[in-house]
């Protein structure tokens, strides 16, 4: 299990937000933490630490300026994603990123759409392409949900969903979004799903307050799946655990 970082970004800022409450109605919006440091100052810790893999999401438009400004800092050192599209992807690599991570521009009408899939894996090549399938429990499972987490897909979150797919990309990157946020523990049966699962490295995102939090998915991902924490971080204005402590499981 490696600690990945991250960098969100929101009306070009650094920010923490409750994952589940990204929508157009600006009211509806939690934002935990908003930094005064740019984001170039997230990514050189990273650098300075190795943390290699994280990544920086783009939360809405705006933030171009300020992932570039990351990117500058680390060239080669971190992911991005956020409006990904056919279009743009190279433009983000040029620009320094090691890896693009797509959602939305790959489903139409809720469903996965296999050809554009397919195409932009073949503009960027598979070992850079990493597929966020962040997702929401629904009835009967965990489905993929796109459009700053808003809209549920028909794309089941299942072992044959993720064999499928891992022929497609590098790196799955998964956020609990029920969870995201929200420093209340993290979402055990999708990180044994995980665990039990995937055929490539993945990263869990969502609901990591403290050591303890860590420590279970060490155990339920059985050292497979890799970690992102933000909201809990002291570095983004949280209590629960302190960057210096998260950097060493890299």
């Amino acid at each position: 299990m490696r600690f990945r970082p991250c960098i969100d970004l929101h009306d070009g800022r650094v920010k923490q937000i409750v994952g589940s409450t990204l929508a157009d109605d600006q009211a509806l919006l939690r934002t935990n933490f908003s930094s005064e440091l740019p984001p170039s100052h997230y990514a050189a810790l990273y650098r300075r630490d190795n943390l290699c893999g994280g990544h920086i999401i783009m939360l809405g438009g705006g933030n171009e300026a300020a992932a570039t400004d990351a990117l500058r800092a680390w060239p080669g050192g971190m992911q991005i994603g956020g409006g990904i599209t056919g279009d743009n992807a190279a433009l983000w690599l040029d620009h320094g990123a090691s890896h693009v991570i797509v959602t939305s521009h790959v489903f139409h009408d809720g469903l996965l759409d296999i050809e554009r899939l397919g195409r932009l894996q073949r503009l960027v090549g598979k070992k850079r392409l990493v597929l966020d399938l962040s997702c929401r429990w629904r009835d009967n499972g965990y489905y993929v949900v796109t459009d700053r987490w808003q809209k549920f897909t028909e794309l089941r979150v299942s072992p044959e969903t993720l064999e499928r797919l891992a022929a497609f990309c590098d790196e799955f990157l998964v956020h609990a979004v029920d969870v995201e946020g929200k420093c209340m523990g993290i979402d055990v049966r999708l990180l044994e799903l995980l665990a039990a699962s995937v055929p490539v490295p993945t990263t869990y995102a969502g609901g990591v307050s403290s050591l303890a939090d860590l420590e279970r998915i060490r155990i339920s991902g059985q050292g497979r799946i890799d970690v992102t924490v933000g909201s809990a971080l002291d570095i983004f204005g949280g209590s629960g655990l302190r960057y210096q402590d998260v950097a060493t499981l890299a």
